[in-house]
């Protein structure tokens, strides 16, 4: 492991500083091998790794390039960890989701269009006032990433994309036992959109805040 690590940090250190660039081909594995000082078999070891978490991309038959660099692209890798979360770490992801969102929504006040602003009004008049657990949970994401994605930050906008899979389970299990949290999260979104209609970021923070803080405190009473 530690001659695969020393072959990932050089050809990080290549990337870092410029020499190779978002989408420039690598050099043919034996001359790379050589020009950094590795083996073959852990130069091919380091590739393989960085193409997993999306740093490079091989492409049978062409060669190997190095990726857009997207952050997007990059966060993929975010998710796949996040996926093995346990039970008992939801609340943790939950405590960062607080964090970022209400930011996020905040800064979305300012800058989400009036276009934006009546596409999530749609979404929510098609729910109507009962809709399913499934139904609410996949507008509950599809919601939150169009606020995200207005406030014009990809980086935070891919972080919160790959919090949201932990997270969806515990949404379902409140909306299977919890009598009120489809009605509480209508009104929850309702409260957000007219904020965001008003451009006041501080109330669009603070109904951001209430809506995970409402599903964080619940899954806390029930673990």
């Amino acid at each position: 492991m530690a001659v695969t690590d020393e072959a990932i940090e050089k050809i990080k250190g290549m990337i870092v500083s410029g020499a190779l660039r978002p989408g420039d081909r690598l050099p043919k594995e034996s001359e790379l091998a050589a020009d950094l000082g590795l083996s073959r078999n852990s130069l091919r070891e380091a590739v393989r790794a960085l193409s997993l978490i999306r740093i490079l991309d091989v492409r049978q038959g062409d060669g190997t390039y190095v990726t857009s660099l997207d952050p997007q692209l990059l966060l993929e890798a975010l998710s796949f960890v996040v996926d093995f979360h346990r039970d008992d770490t939801v609340l943790e992801f939950l405590a960062v989701r607080r964090i970022l969102e209400p930011a996020a929504t905040a800064m979305a006040a300012s800058r989400i269009g009036e276009a934006e602003l009546d596409a999530l009004a749609a979404q929510l008049d098609a729910l109507g006032s009962t809709p399913s657990v499934e139904e609410l949970v996949a507008a509950d994401l599809d919601f939150h990433r169009g606020i995200v994605q207005a406030s014009g930050n990809t980086v935070l906008c891919s972080l919160l994309d790959g919090l949201s899979g932990p997270t969806t389970r515990a949404r379902v299990w409140r909306g299977l036992t919890q009598e009120d949290a489809l009605s509480r999260t209508l009104q929850e979104h309702r409260a957000i959109l007219a904020a965001l209609r008003d451009r006041d970021p501080e109330a669009a923070r603070a109904w951001a805040t209430v809506h995970v803080a409402s599903v964080e405190q619940w899954l806390r009473s029930t673990l």
